[in-house]
């Protein structure tokens, strides 16, 4: 466990993660086994570059955005092609970085004009033994063996004009795969059993967006199941809201609502407050209280903080300090109990992927192949700058002592050579 996170708060991130996804050897799903893109892994390299502590550089054809995931000696992730019409997955040796299957998953006769915003392969996989989940929004979610390569169950049939791309990742709890629908004409969470694949609830957003343009209805987060006030909830956010459901039902608990749209950070939770970050035009992070029920805007807001926060990375709660950096480059640290602010940097460059707190360090992982460590202090402290060929949009991955890193066009194993 990491020294700078109390049990405490990760107790509601653990309650609804099953045993076998807790550990430093598999990376299970969009920002890890905990949710909250923090590895309990130790004796990970603080430098590296194309020729220094790389143990494999693999190249991955065409194009996505989707972070690897780890289970055991694969990883896997997604591609499409650049015009869209190809959906593909791949998986990798994890020792060898020989690339295992590489299968096409499905074929899109018109795809949306996406790749000057996004990729066609941004939702990350999930894994757990025996199973892959792959999704690519509203082009098809597939279930795979691991073992075998073969599809077990796919499903083609959810509307949505995502405009910009699909983004959001899908989650495992319990028996179901949770996924986000929120595009241009359609809105809504789906909830599969992800044995069959067959839907078991869907809820529409039902949210006032305050326009008939669906350009302001967009929206790209992954959900988040906590317990919290006695029960368990799917934090679900959306363009102009934030929906708390019940992961078992699909029935709505709370919201609260804020002007922002195009919502894509993964909230995080603690101190008894779920922390969500808005998104575009006007966004902010908002610390809410999730023992309410109805409309909660008015009533459950803790604090916000506008300045210098990220739309697209999400952000690192270590102890009682959340850390960010926006997508023009600077840094942040904030007081997690009351939205101060405790320091503001430029770490100057781009960014889209999330940063990841592992071994004592936070990494903040740039558009430009930028990699920038820094200390989880009260003060700004810059501990190394590395640099790789191509840049970061996919979020890392941590397992064992290696960071596995996805640029533009190749996945590293990052690790100390011996």
């Amino acid at each position: 466990m990491c020294r700078f996170v109390r049990p405490w708060y990760l107790a509601g991130l653990l309650a609804a993660a099953p045993a076998t996804m807790l550990g430093g050897e598999n990376w299970p799903n969009f920002h890890g086994p905990t949710n909250n893109n923090q590895a309990d892994a130790r004796n990970l390299p603080l430098t590296w570059s194309e020729t220094e502590n790389v143990v494999w550089k693999t190249p991955i054809h065409d194009s996505g955005w989707s972070s690897p995931v780890i289970w055991g000696n694969q990883i896997w992730l997604t591609t499409a092609s650049d015009d869209g019409k190809e959906s593909i997955a791949i998986c990798v040796d994890r020792e060898s970085g020989k690339v295992l299957h590489d299968l096409k998953l499905f074929d899109n006769e018109h795809p949306e004009e996406t790749r000057k915003y996004n990729s066609f392969a941004s939702p990350t996989p999930v894994i757990e033994e025996g199973r892959v989940y792959v999704h690519f929004g509203s082009y098809g979610t597939a279930c795979l063996d691991t073992k075998t390569a073969q599809v077990i169950w796919s499903r083609r049939d959810f509307p949505c004009l995502h405009w910009r791309g699909p983004g959001s990742s899908p989650i495992l709890f319990e028996k179901l795969l949770i996924v986000h629908f929120d595009g241009y004409d359609h809105q809504y969470a789906v909830a599969l059993d992800k044995t069959t694949g067959k839907t078991v609830w869907k809820k529409d957003r039902n949210v006032d967006y305050g326009s008939s343009d669906g350009d302001v209805m967009k929206a790209y987060s992954t959900p988040l199941v906590i317990e919290a006030a006695g029960r368990l909830q799917l934090i679900s956010p959306t363009a102009k809201a934030t929906l708390a459901l019940d992961p078992r039902t699909g029935e709505e608990l709370w919201r609260v609502r804020y002007p922002a749209h195009s919502t894509a950070a993964r909230p995080i939770f603690g101190h008894g407050m779920v922390i969500i970050n808005t998104g575009f035009s006007g966004g902010e992070l908002l610390a809410v209280r999730p023992d309410g029920t109805g409309d909660v805007t008015e009533s459950h807001v803790v604090w916000h903080a506008k300045k210098n926060m990220p739309s697209k990375p999400s952000s690192l709660l270590i102890g009682n300090l959340i850390f960010g950096v926006d997508d023009n480059g600077v840094a942040t640290c904030l007081d997690a109990k009351s939205g101060e602010y405790v320091w503001i940097h430029r770490s100057g460059g781009n960014f889209t992927a999330s940063p990841v707190f592992a071994d004592g360090r936070i990494y903040l992982f740039a558009e430009d192949g930028k990699t920038t460590v820094i200390a989880p202090e009260q003060e700004y402290r810059e501990l190394a700058v590395n640099r790789l060929d191509g840049g970061f949009r996919s979020s890392p991955a941590v397992a064992g002592q290696a960071l596995f890193l996805r640029t533009e066009k190749n996945l590293y194993r990052i690790e100390k050579r011996r």
